[in-house]
């Protein structure tokens, strides 16, 4: 298992795509210093709300152009029949490329979430607001939750890999899973305040509801109240949000290794 995760590990850091999202992402954390100036008097709160959200994007990009490349195209190249040649498990290379993925994208969240400050702590030139943004463990800690966020996004991506027969695939489905996991909160929050009276809306309630056993609400990953407005968010929801991510991580790839070990390579 190590010696697949080193080599992914190599083999993502060398990726010229990769290399490509990295300045997406550097882009749009410059994005976030501009749109400071559309807020003369919170113009740090609204550089890291900006920011944030570039981050998490980007961070999702990096995790299903890693799983294309590194899963993906290696199965489809049938170069993942080198790796098979090994005398240890299926499933190690599976969690492998899984567990170098984490790695690869705690490096890029470590530095964008570096890079994102120091744009923050720069937007506004000399004007102090009024309520400022807290720096520290509330930031990293937010920074943190938009690793988990696409360490889901990535198993599920991985879990498509696994099946598929077209590695642009895990990268198709991986961007429609991450925005409709993103979103299952605030549409579920729409309908729990009445959808403003919109009968035809609430309609569908009970297909919001029966989504929820299946798809992730991955905005109980997003803490920014916390350093953008100093408000804490419950230890509960935290560690609830936590568990529900790890639970669906691990039940993804276990999927995605028993996909694997049944899959057959001609």
């Amino acid at each position: 298992m190590i010696s697949f995760l080193l080599s992914a590990w190599r083999a993502g850091l060398r990726s010229r795509s990769i290399q490509a999202v990295l300045v997406l992402g550097v882009l749009l954390v410059g994005v976030a210093f501009l749109s400071a100036a559309f807020s003369p008097r919170q113009p740090k709160t609204v550089a890291l709300d900006v920011g944030l959200s570039g981050v998490r994007f980007s961070l999702v990009l990096f995790a299903l152009f890693w799983v294309q490349e590194l899963v993906g195209q290696e199965i489809q190249r049938r170069t993942v029949l080198f790796a098979l040649t090994y005398p240890v498990p299926r499933g190690h290379y599976i969690v492998g490329r899984y567990l170098a993925v984490l790695g690869l994208l705690a490096l890029a969240a470590v530095m964008l979430g570096m890079l994102l400050w120091v744009v923050v702590l720069n937007a506004g030139g000399q004007y102090e607001q009024a309520f400022g943004v807290a720096p520290g463990a509330r930031y990293w800690l937010t920074i943190l939750g938009l690793w988990i966020d696409a360490a889901v996004v990535t198993a599920f991506a991985l879990f498509v890999a696994s099946l598929s027969t077209v590695s642009m695939l895990p990268l198709a489905l991986g961007l429609a899973f991450a925005a409709a996991g993103k979103s299952l909160g605030a549409v579920t929050e729409y309908l729990a305040r009445g959808a403003d009276g919109g009968g035809e809306v609430m309609r569908l309630a009970p297909v919001v509801d029966a989504i929820h056993w299946f798809l992730p609400d991955l905005s109980r990953l997003d803490w920014r109240a916390w350093p953008m407005y100093g408000v804490a968010p419950d230890s509960t929801a935290i560690a609830g949000g936590a568990l529900v991510a790890l639970a669906y991580i691990v039940l993804l790839v276990t999927l995605a290794v028993l996909a694997f070990n049944r899959r057959e390579f001609q």
